[in-house]
């Protein structure tokens, strides 16, 4: 469904993603992990035509999205990037909104069918009670569901997030990720989000993508990367792995990161 075909993006002279293929499966949830700078940001930049590569193209249903016309590709993709921010007197219900804009016609106004997309996508993330409320006002797990309402509206096969949790307490996080989780089961939708815990990677995704050095080290199921050898490779962890049984998903404990001394010394 959507796949990249050998890219490579330099950011300067500096080459940060080297001869990258990547295969999304239709109806997945994918997420990419990785240490800090690896490239994983700037897979989804390209991915949602946010940056185009030096070399290789970025294919969805075949096509290459940097050749498609802007409004068709927003109807099938949407993305919701890191820390995203609202006019200061934009409400619930107008940030929503805005997620019609690539099916509008030349008048650019709502209709019928508009407004009950919206109210859908509203309900849909339990905002009703908050629609007239400004945005800057809610909390951090309200804004963030605003905003995934917001790209539910454009009514998209694929949705692509950039770090989804990031400033949001525990309580928030798991909020957000039962709702994308839910999204997928419900409407079918093709997830691919970039997330530093872990943990919550290997309990919301059907196939996790390890990012090391600008391409992808191993990708497939929890249960095949959540593993001792590859927290090590990666992230220089000792770690022990345990199931967690109630969600079915390897969970991990670290026990000492190499990269520390052994003893603190002042």
């Amino acid at each position: 469904m959507l796949r990249t075909n050998s890219i490579t993006i330099n950011y300067g002279k500096n080459n940060i993603i080297k001869d990258l293929s990547l295969n999304i499966k239709k109806g997945s949830i994918n997420t990419m992990i990785g240490t800090n700078g690896c490239g994983k940001s700037t897979i989804l930049k390209a991915l949602s035509r946010n940056l185009k590569p030096q070399y290789g193209d970025v294919y969805l249903n075949g096509k290459s999205i940097f050749q498609m016309d802007t409004k068709l590709l927003a109807k099938d993709m949407s993305i919701l990037p890191q820390s995203p921010t609202a006019p200061d007197d934009f409400t619930v219900f107008d940030l929503v909104s805005y997620g019609r804009y690539p099916h509008l016609d030349w008048t650019a106004k709502l209709h019928k069918e508009d407004y009950d997309i919206i109210n859908w996508s509203i309900n849909l993330t339990k905002l009703e009670h908050l629609k007239d409320r400004q945005v800057t006002t809610l909390s951090g797990g309200e804004r963030q569901r605003a905003w995934i309402a917001m790209a539910l509206c454009q009514k998209p096969k694929i949705l692509l997030l950039d770090e989804p949790t990031t400033y949001l307490d525990i309580s928030h996080q798991f909020e957000v990720l039962e709702l994308v989780k839910n999204l997928n089961k419900s409407m079918g939708l093709t997830i691919v989000m970039v997330l530093h815990d872990l943990n919550q990677a290997a309990r919301y995704s059907d196939n996790i993508i390890v990012i090391k050095d600008g391409n992808i080290y191993k990708q497939g199921p929890p249960q095949n990367i959540i593993t001792e050898q590859i927290l090590q490779d990666v992230f220089k962890l000792d770690v022990r792995i345990i199931l967690d049984e109630y969600n079915n998903c390897p969970f991990f404990i670290p026990i000492m990161n190499h990269q520390l001394p052994n003893k603190l010394t002042s």
